[in-house]
């Protein structure tokens, strides 16, 4: 097995349970550099990560390993680059395990990196901040400016504004535009300022000859007297000079904490939009994109399983998407709501269990507005039959009830009308019947 394909497969475990700082900080430019006996050697850019992953990441590495390759007992780090490796480590042999082939063009197509406006999906989460975009892309420096995007940690910033980036550069070809983290910037200043006047004009001339500057994470400005200084003296330039400006933080202007007023004000001088968490359709879609760029085909049952348990943020959609096909590949699987539930194991695990019998009637109560007691009892009029019959489907789905148990569990003697009552409701559902809607609703709130 192509060791890059099995790394891949670890990541993607690792990636759902870290934040994307954390994520691209420590595991970029890593790689497996051996695999001997029980013990695997990872490649890594510098002493300081070995120590860090050693000390913060080693039993999730290992951990992750394992699952690949049961005999692993042990993990070490060695400074390496990945070229330097490339006929040292041969094919790695997995016991018990047959995955199945993945063509050069497709590893390649996975593991590129796509921004571009094609590909971001739309939704009432995003929409504002997509149309701001697109519109500041056709015309930089015109429209909003500065344009100031805000939102929880991957849920699509850093896609919005680097699909401004590409966009920009195949409409006008000569413009300069740099993108950078706030991290670089903030260390391109204190690199500066340590080695004198020539690095000095040197990062003016980076930062402020450019026709756009694009800075991811913002927020991390906050506190950092000086470099807030520089980068005041930074934005008047390019703003005087109607050069586009992008921000993107983690919350809004005035929510940075020790931010300066002439910051937060020029900030809000365009447009302030947000990005907000994606609704249940909406995760659906995104997994349904992102399995096609990956060339992955993902049935709609699995695509509702993964949007269901995974609601946190996009990347976490993605990380999952990554996990269950390294799993379907490595164990030469067809996709299946078991097959996902196996794969992201753990990960979900800790939001099904808050899913509780009281927790699924009471939403479900709630929803159509009638009273529990109503909903268990042994009333027979349509307000409260199918709130009933929907419930026991849900107790029989999401937390695998028997018949006979939601039958004691609402109180009848006889189980076949449970059985009746949850194949209406899997009738319906099939039938595109408006129900599978409000099933799909109630299902948000029970997972929210």
């Amino acid at each position: 097995m192509n060791p890059d394909t099995m790394w891949r497969a670890v990541l993607g475990e690792l990636e759902v349970n870290l934040s994307k700082a954390n994520f691209s900080t420590w595991f970029k430019n890593t790689f497996i550099y051996s695999i001997d006996d029980d013990r695997a050697v990872i490649g890594v850019p510098s002493n300081f990560y070995i120590e860090w992953l050693k000390k913060k990441y080693n039993l999730e590495i290992l951990s992750a390993l394992k699952k690949l390759m049961p005999q692993i007992q042990t993990v070490d780090y060695r400074v390496a680059s990945k070229r330097s490796n490339e006929t040292q480590i041969p094919e790695i042999k997995l016991d018990a395990i047959q995955p199945s082939p993945v063509s050069q063009a497709k590893e390649t197509k996975m593991s590129a990196d796509y921004h571009t406006f094609g590909n971001f999906v739309v939704g009432n989460s995003n929409k504002l901040a997509h149309a701001a975009s697109l519109s500041v892309a056709e015309k930089p420096g015109l429209t909003y400016n500065p344009l100031f995007i805000w939102g929880g940690s991957g849920l699509g910033k850093t896609h919005l504004i680097q699909a401004v980036k590409n966009e920009i550069t195949k409409r006008y070809p000569d413009y300069k535009i740099l993108y950078v983290p706030c991290e670089k910037f903030t260390n391109d200043f204190i690199l500066a300022v340590r080695e004198g006047r020539g690095k000095a004009e040197q990062f003016k001339n980076k930062y402020r000859l450019i026709d756009a500057l694009l800075v991811d994470d913002i927020q991390f400005i906050a506190g950092k007297e000086g470099t807030q200084e520089e980068f005041f003296h930074t934005f008047n330039a390019l703003h005087q000079a109607k050069k586009q400006i992008i921000l993107t933080s983690d919350r809004p202007p005035k929510e940075i904490p020790t931010l300066g007023n002439r910051l937060k004000s020029r900030f809000e001088w365009g447009l302030t939009c947000d990005i907000q968490a994606p609704d249940f359709e909406m995760r659906r879609a995104i997994l349904q994109n992102k399995a096609q760029e990956k060339e992955f085909e993902i049935t709609e049952d699995v695509a509702d399983f993964i949007a269901r348990n995974v609601q946190q943020n996009i990347r976490e959609l993605e990380g999952a998407l990554n996990k269950l096909i390294a799993h379907v590949q490595f164990y030469n699987l067809k996709p299946s709501v078991d097959v996902a539930m196996a794969a992201l194991g753990n990960s979900i695990s800790s939001k099904n269990k808050s899913l509780s019998f009281d927790k699924i009637v009471d939403t479900v109560a709630g929803f159509y507005n009638v009273q529990v007691e109503d909903l268990l009892g042994a009333r027979r009029n349509k307000q409260i039959v199918i709130p009933r019959q929907i419930a026991m489907y849900l107790l029989r789905q999401e937390l695998q009830y028997s018949y006979p148990q939601i039958a004691i569990k609402i109180g009848k003697k006889d189980h076949t009308t449970i059985m009746y009552g949850c194949e209406k409701i899997e009738k319906q559902i099939r039938t595109g019947h408006n129900i599978h809607k409000e099933i799909i609703l109630i299902k948000e709130k029970l997972y929210m």
